[in-house]
């Protein structure tokens, strides 16, 4: 969740440092700091707020070529100045960031202060910054022993970055159950939570293993080995991102931007995958195992999120299209209730980062369980996508906005041309329903595009419920999970609160809520059990409520009853979640907005939640 940037190398470091915490402000944070080192001099400076405030308070004139970042979000000890990062070893000479969270901190402490340590934050990581001094003093280690020594006791995830004044032209990354990447350049060394911060500057990425630890050495030379001092051999990946999607590109928020990306990166999750002219649909990580999935037994789907409402209509679209029995689980209760797991199910998980902590866990049990796995991931090197026996990546590009929107969609693309190229191996799809869902596929691109024409008649809708303290999504089917979907992108940037139910269900509770001041947003787009919505818009406007329907062209009866309605082009009804969701996206940003948010960055939200 928090952000590492580091550098080695011949340039002064911090004007790369500074460059990689804005990048990462993504992330989600709450204080920054950075150490620079010299083979003379020492300097870290932290500051709680944003990255901008730390900058004003760092000296420009210094040169220092190498140097650490980070970026905050805190698990241990509120966020202030003190408890910012990096973190200080007694004796002052050993800075270190650090993301993710010690569990036998406690522990280590009790023992460090009973050796006449002291401390200064109410942090679990300021324990290894002591813990390494100890390491290298006592057994009269160097830097690169010492961390391997301490992390030998250590219990908990971590990806670590670590200096020492006295060994100047080295830093050392270490990394368990938090994503670490190493970057290549010429003649200097980058680490980074991820690519972004250091894409600039380098294609040439190494993604470190769990238990891996690498020492970067001034003039770029670099060795990696595992804890138990074993060498290791990791390959390099080329990744070429493009600097301009880190940028919003003239649009106020990466959100917005990202939103209106959807038209292109729901085409890029297609392409290569299918083939309107010729007719036909081709996943390539689903046919390296496709006779195992076609005769699964069952499909798990778990995610976190966003990604677990893209599951519960792949639910849908599995279970309907493809007979395929399905079930959806938190992967954040998944390894906790004890599930029953065998060789013929397969487990497919979903996360855009790739990095998601209860994801991650909820794979390593499938895995030791004998089942199949399957990971649908946007991050190129990710762990997830190193870890699953095979998957699909779904090309959305970076997504920087902490509220996902064209993830869901390119997540949601992909399970969709999946369930369709199974129905139709399997026989549950006829050759003709099977090319009708290739023609509707193609042309949900241009009908996006037509939906975010719509973009001043929503906003108008958003001014008249910005004020609202409630909301509630109602759908049904395919639409119940971008009820869900809908109320959770409310809820993340706007702080209202909001809830998505089932249409029936509404009157097992929810219905005791609505009053004139409920704005009641209904995803209306089914034909199956179409009348049975409109009785529920009815049984809304009879205690008064705010109806906001989303509905299809072609309707009529809707159109009169709803108080607003926002239409959407008619497709087939298992590919209309595509479509449907992006007027809830585009409401929510706007209402956000209009409340004075920070949309991008919302309160005590992460983009990718890589600890527990």
């Amino acid at each position: 969740m928090c952000g590492i940037v580091a550098y080695i190398g011949e340039k002064p470091a911090y004007p790369i440092l500074i460059d990689g915490l804005f990048k990462l402000e993504y992330r989600g944070y709450d204080s920054a700091g950075v150490t620079l080192l010299t083979n003379t001099s020492k300097n870290t400076f932290r500051k709680k707020g944003k990255v901008k405030e730390l900058d004003a308070i760092v000296d420009k004139t210094n040169l220092s070529p190498v140097g650490i970042g980070h970026t905050r979000w805190a698990t241990h000890g509120e966020p202030n100045d003190i408890n910012a990062h990096p973190h200080t070893s007694q004796d002052g000479s050993i800075s270190l960031v650090h993301n993710g969270i010690i569990e036998n901190y406690q522990v280590l402490k009790e023992a460090l202060i009973d050796t006449g340590y002291e401390f200064m934050s109410d942090t679990d990581t300021e324990v290894i910054a002591h813990l390494i001094q100890e390491m290298r003093d006592s057994l009269e280690l160097d830097l690169h022993e010492a961390v391997k020594e301490a992390l030998r006791k250590v219990v908990g995830a971590y990806a670590l970055v670590v200096t020492d004044k006295n060994d100047p032209d080295t830093i050392i990354g270490a990394r368990k159950s938090s994503p670490l990447v190493l970057g290549i350049g010429d003649g200097e060394l980058f680490l980074a939570s991820d690519p972004n911060p250091i894409a600039q500057y380098t294609d040439q990425f190494i993604f470190l293993e769990d238990e891996q630890i690498v020492k970067a050495n001034f003039g770029g030379e670099y060795e990696i080995s595992n804890l138990d001092n074993t060498e290791a051999v990791n390959e390099i990946q080329k990744i070429d991102l493009k600097i301009e999607e880190l940028e919003k590109d003239g649009y106020p928020h990466f959100m917005l931007k990202e939103i209106y990306q959807q038209p292109n990166t729901v085409a890029d999750s297609m392409r290569g995958r299918l083939n309107k002219v010729e007719g036909w649909i081709s996943v390539g990580g689903l046919n390296q195992e496709i006779e195992k999935v076609h005769n699964a037994d069952r499909l798990i789907f778990a995610a976190c999120g966003t990604s677990w409402h893209t599951a519960l209509i792949a639910e849908y679209l599995f279970e309907d299209i493809a007979r395929i029995p399905c079930e959806v689980e938190y992967a954040s209760e998944f390894r906790y209730r004890n599930p029953i797991i065998n060789d013929k199910d397969v487990l497919i998980v979903l996360s855009q980062s790739g990095e998601t902590a209860d994801t991650l866990a909820a794979l390593e049990l499938a895995k030791e369980k004998g089942a199949l796995t399957y990971g649908i991931v946007n991050v190129v090197g990710s762990s997830i996508a190193r870890m699953t026996h095979t998957g699909s990546y779904i090309h959305a590009g970076p997504e920087i906005g902490v509220a996902s929107t064209k993830a869901f969609t390119s997540q949601l693309t992909v399970l969709m041309l999946m369930a369709i190229q199974l129905g139709h191996k399997k026989g549950t799809l006829s050759d003709e329903k099977y090319q009708s869902y290739i023609k509707a596929l193609s042309e949900l691109p241009n009908k996006i595009e037509k939906i975010l024409d719509q973009n001043d008649k929503i906003k108008y809708i958003a001014s008249e419920i910005k004020s609202a303290s409630n909301a509630l999504y109602l759908g049904r089917g395919y639409n119940f999970p971008v009820a869900l979907e809908g109320a959770l992108k409310l809820k993340e940037i706007s702080y209202i609160h909001a809830e998505g139910y089932p249409a029936a269900e509404m009157k097992h509770g929810p219905i005791a809520l609505i009053d004139m001041y409920m704005p009641v947003i209904v995803v209306a787009t089914n034909e199956s059990a179409y009348d049975k919505i409109v009785s529920n818009i009815e049984e809304v406007k009879a205690r008064k409520g705010i109806v906001i329907a989303v509905i299809n062209e072609s309707d009529t009866k809707i159109h009169k009853l709803a108080d607003y309605v926002i239409e959407i082009p008619d497709t087939m009804e298992a590919l209309s979640p595509l479509l449907s969701v992006i007027p809830l996206q585009l409401l929510s940003y706007h209402i956000a907005v209009m409340r004075g948010c920070d949309v991008d960055q919302p309160r005590n939200l992460a983009k990718s939640v890589t600890v527990e």
